[in-house]
């Protein structure tokens, strides 16, 4: 079997069964020690002369894959694909494998945890203990809340089941339709307007794309009900964070938990600061068990052409 596979992202090899997995497939893989996703010309020296390679956070544009004519397939760790470039892949011959959904059910319970967390205001009111503060505040239950989940692929759909279990009535909105599903979890498919006016939360799980980068920006925000609490465990770019920050300290909108940001780490303290908001380093997907899922999955797309997006 080919040798000349490169794994860029720098987490993986901190894995030591994924490193061991794909060195019984490939004992000469050569892995990113730095401890740092690559960029520019420091990921195109890494990757020339391979014609396989495992990335993660990693920018994959047209000048990526011009310099490296070599290289032939890329198999993706993690499950989002805004880092890769697919028409340019495609238009350079690049094979491009992904499996999704792999860490679908790490990203709900975390997007359950936010808003537990929000519901019953556990972040501050744990700070105030710590500082000798007793208070009571009870905060309210999800049984009784109205869960907005904007985007039913994989992960929205986990949370919809989740939430059900909590006894929430859900509604979705997502530009496909899952009619099955729906009618199976008892979800009201709603338009997006429809959505922000009667969600007592409301949790993202949509790509970043042209389509929904900004989706959730000042005039969305006026839509919620003041009592509304906002979630995104998706991709940062997706909220406008100056326009959630004045929501939140204007108390336009009850509160928010975010891990995802514009850029990561965020530089805006003045949003993670606020008493109201929940912010988290992007680790929805990185649970042990989505981790070692994650890895496999790519490991299992150097050879398996069935997992190609960019056809």
């Amino acid at each position: 079997m080919s040798a000349s596979v490169a794994v860029a992202s720098h987490s993986f090899p901190k894995h030591p069964v994924l490193r061991r997995e794909l060195l019984d497939r490939y004992p000469a893989a050569t892995f990113n020690e730095t401890h740092a996703p690559l960029t520019g010309d420091s990921l195109i020296a890494f990757l020339r002369g391979h014609d396989k390679a495992i990335t993660g956070l990693e920018a994959l544009d047209a000048a990526v894959f011009a310099a490296l004519p070599e290289l032939k397939i890329v198999s993706k760790y993690g499950v989002g694909l805004d880092m890769i470039d697919l028409k340019a892949a495609e238009r350079f011959g690049v094979s491009i494998r992904w499996t999704p959904g792999v860490n679908s059910q790490s990203v709900a319970e975390l997007t359950m945890a936010f808003m537990v967390a929000l519901a019953r205001n556990l972040i501050p009111l744990a700070r105030e203990m710590r500082d000798g503060i007793w208070t009571h505040g009870g905060g309210r239950q999800i049984s009784s809340a109205t869960v907005g989940i904007v985007g039913c692929g994989h992960v929205g759909q986990r949370v919809a089941r989740l939430c059900r279990a909590f006894g929430a009535r859900v509604i979705a909105h997502d530009i496909r339709s899952y009619d099955d599903f729906y009618r199976e979890m008892n979800v009201a498919p709603v338009a997006f307007d429809a959505l922000l006016r009667e969600s007592d939360f409301v949790t993202l799980h949509v790509p970043l794309d042209d389509s929904t980068r900004g989706m959730i920006g000042a005039p969305q925000l006026e839509v919620m009900k003041p009592s509304a609490f906002l979630v995104n465990t998706s991709r940062g770019g997706i909220v406008d964070e100056a326009a959630l920050k004045h929501a939140l300290g204007n108390g336009r909108i009850a509160g928010a938990a975010c891990d995802v940001f514009s850029n990561e780490p965020p530089a805006d303290t003045e949003l993670l600061l606020l008493p109201n908001f929940v912010g988290t380093p992007h680790v929805g997907g990185s649970s042990a068990e989505a981790v070692l899922a994650m890895g496999r999955a790519a490991i299992a797309g150097l050879d398996d052409p069935g997992l190609q997006v960019n056809r």
